[in-house]
């Protein structure tokens, strides 16, 4: 093949996903903190279970950091392996993210409308990312 001549496969939605996740999980983790904050100051939150919830929101944080990068990376890069590391830290995100949905102490309606649409971003990131692995995977000949 004649250089700059390949095929590009990298997945334009799947970026476009993850710039859009990207934006969305600022604004969801600063309304998260402003929530309980909330919550700390009006409602009867035990002290335990706000703090495992404050540092599940840090852990949150870095979790979906480390997943858009790799993400964003393996895309555009079109590596497999990056990409799989993101689609594997998924989980565990979007098991963070049913814990705020449906498992912390107080949930507030706000809450429920936020952790849903970020699920929903979960599940086309993840059907995206999976026929983009397969992609990659394919068209590598060693």
């Amino acid at each position: 093949m004649a250089p700059g001549s390949e095929t590009i496969l990298s997945s334009t939605p799947l970026q476009v996903l993850f710039y859009l996740n990207s934006w969305y999980f600022s604004a969801f983790y600063v309304a998260e903190i402003l929530m309980f904050i909330y919550k700390g100051v009006l409602l009867p939150y035990p002290r335990d279970n706000l703090v495992l919830d404050v540092a599940l929101l840090v852990l949150f944080l870095g979790l979906e950091t480390l997943r858009i990068f790799y993400g964003w990376k393996g895309n555009l890069c079109e590596r497999s392996l990056a990409t799989s590391v993101a689609l594997f830290t998924l989980l565990p995100c979007a098991a963070l993210a049913v814990y705020y949905l449906l498992l912390q102490t107080f949930v507030l309606r706000l809450e429920v409308i936020l952790c849903s649409v970020l699920l929903c971003f979960y599940a086309l990131e993840f059907l995206l990312g999976l026929v983009s692995v397969s992609a990659f995977s394919r068209s590598k000949v060693y």
